[in-house]
Formats: structure tokens, C-alpha cells, sequence
């Protein structure tokens, strides 16, 4: 009779830790890879219309309302850090958004992409990273991300947004939209990027 206990007791036993080691390889199997970095993405808002000379103007009264709508749209998304490149243009559209989360916009060479995307990329997984460039360089940088390969943006568009999600092992998934107005007011920010 002990022997048929003991045995009973082995066999269950056995079929716990089964049960068991089965139910960890699921679960470790079953458990989220790491959050993807999410990177949105804006063409800087309106410019001022002024001489050619004049590489680096301002935002025009148009383009200041809608870097006002950046800060309002992205205020709670978390974002946890923010690129421009050295143009006023790019760092007044990021300037709303900046001020209302307590964080300074980075400065970045809007001709130099790959250092740009070596800073993405060691962004920590789960990193929401707002982004603004221009209408050359927001395509170049999605692409270089895993993204699509886009069209340069019109001249005359201020209103795209890109999502972009890239996950750990490099694979990305862009959502595009557009927002506030359509076209710039008056005519303005119709000229170069």
C-alpha cells in the first residue's frame, strides 16, 4: 500500500511540475516584446514670406497656430522628447508643444539625417519622440526609420502627420493624417522649404 502512495504521489508530482514548466515556457513565450518607439512627424508650420536672401525666417501668424495645435493635439501623448533642426521655423513650431511639457527641443543639422536616426534608434523602447523637419527631410527620415519611401512634401503643405512605429527588431508602421487647415492662409509659407 505505501509503494502505491508513494507512486500515486511521484506521478502527481511529475504531472504538477509539468503542468508547471509547461505553463512558464507559455507564458515567457506569451509575454510583450518591448513597446515599440513611436516618432511623430511634422513639416514645420508656415513661414513668414520674405526676401530669398533670408534662409531662416519666422512662422507666420498661420504657422504660430498651428504649432499652438501641436501643443494642444500632442500635450497628453505622452511625448517624452522633442527634435528641430536649426532653423527657427522647425524650433518655433516645436516651441508650444516644448513649453507645455517642461522639455527643450534638440537641436539637430537638418542635413545630417543619420546622425538624426542614430539618436531614434537609442531611444528607449516605448519613447514617444515628437519631431519637426522640413518637406525634404520628414520623408528621408521615415525611410531611414523602416518606414515607406514617400515623395518629398509639397511646397504647400503644412498640414501632414506621420506616426511612426518602429519595433524592436526594426520593423516599422507609419500612420498618415493630416491637421489643422489645409492650405496657409493668404498665401503664406508658399515659397522653399
Amino acid at each position: 500500500m505505501k509503494l502505491q502512495t508513494f507512486n500515486l504521489l511521484l506521478r502527481y508530482a511529475s504531472a504538477v511540475l509539468f503542468i508547471m514548466g509547461f505553463a512558464t515556457s507559455t507564458l515567457l513565450a506569451q509575454s510583450p516584446a518591448q513597446p515599440p518607439l513611436t516618432v511623430i512627424l511634422v513639416r514645420h508650420a508656415e513661414k513668414e514670406i520674405v526676401p530669398p536672401e533670408n534662409k531662416d525666417p519666422n512662422l507666420s501668424l498661420a504657422g504660430q497656430a498651428r504649432a499652438q495645435e501641436l501643443a494642444r493635439m500632442f500635450g497628453g501623448a505622452g511625448v517624452t522628447s522633442i527634435y528641430a533642426t536649426q532653423y527657427r521655423r522647425t524650433q518655433q513650431t516645436v516651441k508650444p508643444l516644448a513649453d507645455k511639457l517642461g522639455l527643450t527641443a534638440t537641436v539637430v543639422e537638418a542635413q545630417k539625417t543619420p546622425d538624426l536616426v542614430k539618436l531614434l534608434r537609442a531611444s528607449k523602447p516605448g519613447e514617444v519622440v515628437f519631431l519637426a523637419g522640413h518637406n525634404n527631410s520628414v520623408p528621408e527620415i521615415i525611410a531611414a526609420l523602416g518606414g515607406p519611401k514617400m515623395p518629398i512634401i509639397p511646397e504647400t503643405e503644412y498640414d501632414n502627420l506621420f506616426i511612426l512605429t518602429v519595433q524592436g527588431d526594426g520593423s516599422a508602421k507609419l500612420v498618415k493624417m493630416k491637421f489643422g487647415s489645409a492650405l496657409p492662409s493668404s498665401g503664406a509659407g508658399m515659397e522653399k522649404p
